[in-house]
């Protein structure tokens, strides 16, 4: 369950940081709405893409990936309450639903 649990939630922020790279108006959007400084979003991307590669190292290496799941649950509860702060109650669950597998890969990872 944890193997696949996390190679699911590597995808997923992997896809995370291709939206941001790809400049998807679903996502720069938001962003710009929040008040996110657009030279900051290729960095997001970068940071997304990083945890999403630790994330698959660490099934290899643990440490790597205790140190990506931890960075990602910070980057997106970053997320939360950047959302939060713009007063977008509604676009609340859209981090949840990043953060909600990584936290689980980790959970899964300290109990295997």
């Amino acid at each position: 369950m944890f193997i696949v649990v996390t190679i699911a939630a590597a995808l997923w922020v992997g896809f995370s940081a291709v939206s941001v790279f790809t400049r998807a108006k679903w996502v720069v959007e938001p962003l710009a709405a929040y008040g996110v400084p657009e030279s900051w979003w290729t960095w997001l991307g970068v940071a997304k893409a990083a945890g999403a590669a630790g994330l698959l190292v660490g099934l290899l290496v643990p440490a790597v990936g205790v140190a990506a799941s931890i960075g990602l649950a910070l980057y997106f509860t970053g997320a939360v309450i950047t959302v939060l702060r713009a007063r977008s109650y509604s676009h609340v669950p859209f981090p949840l639903l990043y953060l909600a597998p990584v936290v689980a890969a980790f959970l899964l990872g300290l109990n295997g």
